[in-house]
């Protein structure tokens, strides 16, 4: 009898300190658990779409900008650390470092200096 509450002991103990000793690797942006969120912007003249519309991703999830438009331009992002993109002419996707904490983060076009959308990070 002794020798089972040792047993379960010892294997409780290892139990415990296997899962503690996880790893707190992050899943490289190709592997998000949610997928990859996308985003259709299209840039005519001075006109943007969307214009500053609110658009919920999840904290780490991948974001891809699809941006077609008809001048080259730059886009910003107000994340931490910020972050900016120059476009040519055409269609191109341009691929957002994750946000890493809940947060609204402000993508704005610099050519236009409008608001292009609102990242709500949940």
């Amino acid at each position: 009898m002794r020798r089972m509450v040792v047993t379960a002991a010892v294997l409780a103990c290892t139990l415990a300190l296997s899962t503690a000793c996880g790893s707190d690797a992050k899943t490289p942006d190709t592997q998000s658990p949610v997928g990859t969120k996308t985003i259709q912007v299209t840039v005519s003249g001075d006109t943007v779409t969307p214009n500053g519309d609110r658009v919920q991703v999840a904290v780490g999830q991948r974001i891809d900008l699809v941006v077609t438009a008809d001048a080259p331009g730059e886009i910003h992002v107000h994340s931490s650390p910020e972050q900016e993109f120059e476009y040519k002419a055409g269609t191109q996707t341009l691929t957002l470092a994750p946000i890493e904490k809940p947060s609204i983060v402000d993508v704005e076009s610099h050519t236009l200096e409008k608001t292009i959308v609102q990242l709500e990070a949940r």
